[in-house]
């Protein structure tokens, strides 16, 4: 083992050259330079932090322009609604059919009684011309009835009057009788006093049996004039019976003709009013049916058509609003399709009964002018104007266009205002005050849009002091 390696060197070391004295002033620089840039960079940071400790905290509201159809709402009590027809109608046939022509589509006007489709109508058409034909052979047994009375008329009186002719006979034949037996007895008188021969008693009894004869004879002729005048009579009842029941089958098949015309007239689909066609149910080929269920494969429609002239407003109002709705009091109306378009209303009716689902009442609103931008289904909103107020005018409009909400609007010094905020800085604004309802206060002046005004300011809020926003 080398025990030299482990022997402990004493030798005392070199002296080390003198040390320079070091300068303190580059550290120096470098650490203010270093704490320079950080303060330059997180300066922002800390001004955000030292704001949020000191600077108040502000809400903040965009002053937008207004609907026309929301400055009418401080006015009076608004609600949605509906443009609807008072007169609409699902056109369809009485009979069942299929389509073989199709006059309208949608948009197509019509007058009243227009066809506006027809339906397959050969076997009622076959079915009106026998109705025709049975009417005419009913008219011409009528006729012919007619006649046949007309006949038994005239041989009732040639009956009648050989009736009587006959009876006038008999009655000479009895005479003529009379004054023979009245000569036989004279002619037997003289024959017993031997005046007259027997000869002369032979002639008048000769003459008294041939006026006997003649008697019986125009008896029975005047017997059988009675008995044929009875006849033509009896004749005459029966062509005037038969007159009756022709008369009566001439009216039933008249009645049939009608029937199977108004069968073959229901399968033209006319417009009971004049209107649009809102909507076209069927086409051709489609068949139709009055009663068509769930299951059937049959349109119950073949187009649905709108009297524009009849365009009303359906508005839902809260049962809590209902108070200021009032029969006869003015409404405006404003289309969601053109708000800034207004069209003046009356409230014609109230419906009875509310909706216990959404607690509105239905109100009818009568339009007093319309114009090709009005369809039916369309949205409006309806305000319905307080007692006593005036219909706003296109100046009104004009200036009631900024609505803000009411806790902008602040006192300052005995005036009315609102602080608008420019960067962190709030400027006090003094502003003309309209109409308050709803939460909402229409502006006449003092505010424009896009400026962006103070929520609920501090009452320690002064004009031109710094503020943070906190609704960004």
């Amino acid at each position: 083992m080398d025990l030299q390696s482990l022997k402990i060197d004493r030798t005392p070391p070199p002296p080390h050259p003198p040390r320079r004295a070091n300068n303190p002033w580059p550290l120096r620089a470098a650490l203010l330079l270093a704490a320079g840039g950080a303060l330059w960079l997180f300066w922002p940071s800390l001004r955000g932090f030292a704001d949020r400790l000191r600077l108040p905290q502000v809400r903040t509201h965009l002053v937008t322009a207004a609907a026309p159809a929301a400055a009418a709402a401080v006015r009076g009590t608004a609600a949605n609604g509906y443009i609807v027809a008072a007169r609409r109608a699902a056109l369809s046939s009485d009979v069942p059919g299929r389509i073989v022509e199709m006059r309208v589509r949608e948009g197509s006007q019509v007058q009243r009684g227009d066809i506006v489709a027809r339906l397959f109508a050969d076997e009622y058409r076959a079915a009106l011309q026998r109705a025709e034909a049975d009417l005419v052979t009913a008219n011409n047994q009528a006729a012919r009835a007619a006649a046949a009375a007309a006949a038994a008329a005239v041989e009732v009186q040639q009956a009648d009057g050989a009736a009587t002719a006959a009876e006038a006979q008999r009655r000479q034949a009895v005479a003529l009788q009379k004054y023979y037996a009245l000569q036989m007895a004279r002619v037997q008188a003289l024959a017993q006093q031997g005046i007259q021969t027997l000869r002369d008693l032979d002639k008048a009894q000769s003459d008294l049996d041939s006026a006997a004869a003649q008697v019986d004879s125009a008896t029975a002729s005047a017997a059988a004039a009675a008995s044929a005048a009875a006849a033509a009579r009896s004749r005459e009842q029966v062509a005037k019976a038969d007159i009756e029941v022709a008369t009566a089958q001439a009216a039933a098949a008249k009645a049939g003709r009608d029937l199977a015309q108004a069968t073959l007239d229901k399968t033209d689909v006319r417009a009971p009013f004049d209107g649009i066609v809102v909507l076209k149910d069927a086409e051709v080929g489609e068949v139709v049916s009055p009663n068509s269920q769930g299951g059937s494969n049959a349109r119950g429609a073949v187009c649905t058509l709108v009297d524009f002239a009849s365009l009303e407003v359906q508005a839902n109002v809260p049962e809590t609003a209902l108070a200021s709705v009032q029969i006869g009091g003015a409404a405006d109306v404003f289309l969601d399709a053109f708000p800034d378009r207004r069209y003046a209303g009356v409230v014609d009716r109230v419906w009875p009964t509310a909706d216990r689902q959404k607690a509105t009442v239905e109100v009818r609103v009568r339009l007093e002018q319309k114009d090709d931008q009005l369809r039916p289904e369309m949205g409006v909103r309806v305000v319905f104007r307080d007692a006593g107020t005036a219909a706003p005018t296109a100046a009104d409009a004009a200036a009631a266009r900024i609505l803000v909400p009411e806790p902008a609007i602040v006192g300052r010094d005995g005036k009315q205002g609102a602080f608008v905020l420019e960067g962190d800085v709030v400027r006090f604004a003094t502003v003309a005050a309209g109409e308050r309802k709803n939460g909402r206060i229409a502006i006449d002046g003092g505010l424009t849009e896009n400026q962006r005004i103070v929520l609920d300011p501090p009452a320690s809020l002064q004009n031109g002091d710094r503020v943070r926003r906190v609704d960004d």
